[in-house]
């Protein structure tokens, strides 16, 4: 099951106790959790752009998510995602890849 992390002290947590894996297109921070629940929540700075470039950064995100983590279920985290500047700009495939890749190095096993 896929939930959201909505509010600003579940994205905070996740940066202090999680673990980090920085990639060219985007930042992973994963916490692990108790129950089976996988949370998500995405996160662009306005480093990244004007609202147009940070929500289609955002958008980006959940697309590549949402095909990953539909294929391999990460079940008991709370995943943060954060955009960088290649983010909207990048081909899709290269975004996945540092999903993915990320998400390995972040310690977030795959549901078998």
């Amino acid at each position: 099951m896929l939930g959201r992390l909505k509010r600003r002290a579940e994205f905070v947590r996740a940066a202090k106790a999680g673990r980090k894996a920085a990639r060219d297109t985007l930042v992973l921070q994963a916490l692990p959790r108790t129950d089976d629940e996988t949370r998500l929540g995405f996160t662009a700075t306005k480093k990244i752009g004007n609202a147009v470039a940070r929500n289609r950064a955002k958008r980006r995100l959940r697309a590549a998510a949402r095909l990953h983590l539909t294929a391999h279920p990460a079940p008991g985290h709370d995943l943060v995602l954060i955009a960088r500047d290649s983010t909207g700009s990048c081909p899709f495939p290269a975004l996945m890849a540092d999903l993915q890749s990320a998400l390995r190095k972040a310690g977030v096993p795959p549901q078998r």
